[in-house]
């Protein structure tokens, strides 16, 4: 199975102004993470807009990113729905396809319970033979993976990985407790956490930070598997100030803008969100700018 490692881009979803799909852009930012270094392109997360696409955009999606990867790094894709049939169904396609991870987030809106979270990502893994990351995101899910529910998952042969989006770094500490000596990869889903969930003895980070400054990004993994912990702490440090525009409104609207402003046009968010006022796009230029002032002083 494929290895789960490294800075894996958590990719968007380029749209033009009506809100279909970009698919030139698409193949575009492709190749800019793959030349950048990435360990793995990552399509239909968070970022990718999952959530607002249907069921066979999100084929073309997969269709798009297995094309134009031509084997260069594994794909991962978003195959997680709120049932368990259209999970399966997606999950399925993927593989048909020619996907090399899944990402299955938790099942969202309704209240669940870790028996029935236990339950439906073992009736995905049994009908698929490829490796599965579990997608641990509470704050837009309102699910929260347990650790001790991880621990059991991991037991499962092609359950290979989860990605913590909680922001608590504690509970990424718990997971690879809960893992220990099992082959399971536990990856950071928030980009400030990354090198410390790998000193923790995880094994990287998939990141939205990676569409705008993939370099960076690529960069903390380099450093630290060359023992620049210095130099990877640095790096590591230096994406707070694009971080803190977050605060400007959802980050995926965020991400998207920034990207647009640096000179790739990946489109707006499709409505009703994405909408980012002109004081929020001036400050998110002027901290970009600062990255590229830094750039060339160097």
């Amino acid at each position: 199975m494929t290895e789960i490692k490294g800075i894996i881009a958590a990719m968007q979803t380029p749209m033009f102004e009506d809100g279909s799909i970009n698919e030139a852009e698409m193949r575009n930012q492709i190749n800019r993470e793959i030349e950048a270094g990435c360990d793995g392109i990552f399509c239909l997360g968070t970022n990718g807009e999952f959530y607002i696409l249907s069921f066979e955009e999100k084929v073309r999606v997969m269709e798009i990113f297995v094309e134009e990867a031509k084997g260069r790094v594994p794909v991962y894709a978003g195959t997680g729905c709120v049932s368990t049939a259209e999970t399966i169904a997606l999950s399925k396609k993927a593989q048909e396809i020619g996907v090399d991870v899944l990402s299955v987030i938790t099942p969202y809106f309704a209240a669940i319970s870790q028996d029935e979270l236990y339950a439906h990502y073992k009736a995905v893994a049994e009908t698929v033979n490829l490796p599965i990351v579990m997608y641990n995101i509470p704050a837009r899910t309102g699910a929260a993976l347990a650790p001790a529910t991880v621990g059991k998952l991991a037991d499962i042969k092609n359950i290979a990985g989860v990605k913590d989006s909680s922001g608590n770094f504690n509970n990424i500490l718990q997971y690879i407790d809960a893992t220990k000596g099992k082959d399971f990869a536990v990856l950071s889903g928030n980009d400030a956490l990354i090198l410390y969930t790998l000193m923790a003895g995880g094994k990287g980070g998939i990141t939205a930070i990676a569409n705008i400054l993939p370099e960076i990004m690529v960069s903390i993994y380099q450093k630290y598997l060359a023992g620049d912990i210095e130099g990877a702490k640095e790096a590591q440090s230096s994406i707070a100030p694009i971080r803190d525009c977050f605060k400007y409104g959802n980050p995926n609207s965020i991400v998207k803008c920034a990207t647009n402003l640096i000179g790739y046009p990946v489109g707006p968010c499709r409505k009703p969100f994405g909408m980012v006022g002109e004081e929020a796009q001036k400050a998110i230029l002027d901290t970009i700018n600062t990255y590229y002032a830094e750039y060339k002083k160097n």
